[in-house]
């Protein structure tokens, strides 16, 4: 087993619980926040620089390893902004595509061009989204080509205060912090709690207050998929016959009990590492294959019958008013907005 499968299938498990193997690794973990830490502090007194760009920027992302629903967040979150009337675009690394350099998202662009995520909340807003390494490069490079857009989301990217960022949103699922230890010992990307704006719990709901500035953004598949032609086909269609679901993402077992949950008979299920590109694809003819959007477009090159299940995150009504809020205070006092974290 490789150490990539390793790392997506078995340490996960590891970062539940602070047993044996999560202690062996607690001295790196310890090292791994030392550097963190000095990180924070070359930004926080200006020996790196963090850059201001000419619109209001939030940053939706986690401060644990793997994935926890940030995209669907964002692609909500674009279509809020856009009901808002605000003009909205969206950076993001672009992680897992084959290219170099600071690129603009087209509708048919491919996903190894441009990362399958930034594919999938470009086609599904329609909004300017822009990849580079740095998203403070993808930044400039998305207003210098759209100037008209007030308020620039970054999908993913907590942890890249090269960026300034006005707003910071963090998107948890069900695991929450884990054992509440840093990499490699623990799923943390950084020491947590830490100050933030708001914090979106995308797992089951959980009756009882939230402290304040927690939300509750339960996910939930669709009832419908989609054809690789954009044609819907209802899930319930699908329930009296096997299928076979296949899903490249940090927690591909989610998505399958989701699908089980919705009344379908998984005959299959195939997990691939988050990003999987798809070029050693093969598999069996006469088969009906369900996949993720993200996985959809990667997919549908070889095996171009599959049906993509959307996942859809609603985040609590209360959710909306405080974004607004804070985002009608940042632009109505543009001298309140924060410095880099």
């Amino acid at each position: 087993m490789g150490w990539s499968a390793f790392f997506h299938r078995h340490l996960p498990r590891v970062w539940l619980h602070r047993g044996p193997f999560a202690c062996a690794l607690l001295p790196v973990s310890v090292v791994y926040g030392a550097l963190i830490s000095l990180r924070r502090v070359a930004f926080a007194t200006g020996l790196f620089k963090s850059q201001r760009v000419p619109a209001l920027v939030i940053v939706v992302g986690n401060v644990v390893a793997g994935g926890a629903g940030k995209t669907p967040v964002t692609i909500a979150m674009v279509r809020h902004l856009k009901a808002q009337g605000f003009q909205v675009g969206v950076v993001s690394r672009g992680h897992g595509r084959h290219t170099q350099g600071t690129l603009a998202v087209a509708h048919n662009s491919r996903p190894l061009e441009v990362g399958d995520e930034p594919l999938l909340i470009h086609q599904a807003t329609g909004v300017p989204v822009w990849v580079a390494k740095s998203r403070a490069d993808a930044a400039l490079g998305l207003l210098q080509a759209n100037p008209q857009v007030q308020i620039l989301i970054c999908d993913d990217g907590l942890q890249h205060l090269a960026l300034t960022r006005d707003i910071e949103i963090c998107v948890m699922d069900e695991r929450g912090v884990g054992n509440g230890w840093l990499l490699p010992a623990g799923p943390l990307r950084e020491a947590w709690p830490r100050p933030i704006d708001g914090v979106l719990h995308t797992g089951p709901s959980i009756s009882g207050e939230r402290p304040d500035g927690e939300y509750g953004a339960p996910r939930q598949l669709a009832d419908h998929a989609l054809t690789s032609q954009g044609q819907r086909v209802a899930l319930s269609s699908l329930s009296h016959r096997p299928v076979h679901a296949v899903a490249g993402l940090a927690r591909p077992e989610s998505f399958f009990e989701m699908l089980r949950q919705a009344g379908l008979q998984l005959a299959s299920t195939t997990a691939l590492p988050d990003h999987h590109d798809y070029t050693d694809w093969s598999a069996g003819a006469d088969r009906t294959w369900l996949c993720t959007e993200k996985d959809a477009a990667k997919l549908w090159t070889h095996e171009p019958n599959a049906l993509a299940v959307p996942l859809v995150i609603t985040p609590d009504p209360a959710f909306w008013a405080a974004l607004d809020q804070r985002i009608r205070h940042l632009l109505a006092h543009p001298n309140s907005q924060t410095k880099p974290r």
